[in-house]
């Protein structure tokens, strides 16, 4: 897929962090994009400095998914591109120290929004790929990526709730890829380890730099830039479908 001005994108969290790098890396490629997140101000202010568009959108929601692509697709007209960065992450224990089991309620909202988001937003923008004709001589019609996570493998103590989203995204990257390629329709996952995202931005200098040296190489925190150039190389490399990529500079995660 060349990208360029022909080529519009949705990108769900793309207000902030690894979202928001995607949004603008595509665009500097001429690529018309849509924000799609739930901090208007920050979205409208994305969006505005990469002459894209806002759309409001609760991920977990299906209902709201559908509006959003449509003001995403009157906008911009039909996504080819459609990358699933939005996401939460709470620490919860299975049970904490006092005994006490983990909130059923937490448990299922981190499914809804990181799982259930991300399938929400996957199917219904491959339906709509799916009426549009093929803009390669391979017949390709479109790219999803979802956003997984190391701990899908290596899931943290207190990251059962976000493990099991994330590994739902992992074993659905297959399947969902075998289902639409009859349609030239990829779906790919990208696993990112420590990356320097609002929440480890929040942290002291001290804790990014802790964290950062349990990288192997390069012994840093990720640059949202990184998982960006990934997105675009999937976009432009044809071959590149079913699979979960990690991006990680080779760690794996200790239990805490």
């Amino acid at each position: 897929m060349k990208l360029d001005n022909s080529i519009a994108a949705v990108v769900t969290g793309g207000a902030s962090g690894l979202g928001e790098a995607t949004a603008r890396a595509l665009a500097e490629q001429g690529v018309r994009v849509a924000i799609l997140d739930r901090d208007e101000e920050r979205g409208q202010k994305v969006a505005g400095d990469i002459g894209g568009t806002f759309v409001a959108v609760d991920v977990s929601d299906a209902a709201s998914v559908t509006a959003a692509l449509k003001n995403a697709r009157d906008a911009h007209g039909q996504e080819r591109i459609c990358i699933n960065c939005a996401g939460i992450a709470w620490a919860i224990k299975t049970v904490d120290r006092d005994g006490k089991s983990h909130d059923p309620d937490a448990f299922a909202k981190t499914i809804a929004v990181n799982l259930m988001g991300s399938f929400n937003v996957a199917s219904q923008s491959a339906a709509g790929m799916m009426q549009a004709d093929p803009i390669s001589a391979d017949g390709e019609r479109g790219l999803i990526v979802n956003t997984a996570s190391v701990a899908a493998f290596e899931g943290q103590i207190g990251q059962v709730a976000y493990s099991a989203s994330k590994g739902g995204i992992v074993g659905m990257t297959l399947p969902m890829a075998r289902d639409l390629s009859r349609s030239g329709i990829r779906v790919n996952a990208i696993a990112p380890g420590l990356f320097l995202t609002p929440m480890l931005e929040s942290l002291p200098q001290e804790a990014q730099d802790s964290l950062g040296a349990q990288v192997p190489f390069p012994a840093r925190l990720g640059k949202p830039s990184e998982y960006a150039a990934l997105v675009a190389h999937m976009a432009q490399n044809s071959m590149l479908n079913g699979e979960v990529v990690r991006l990680d500079g080779a760690i794996r995660m200790a239990p805490r």
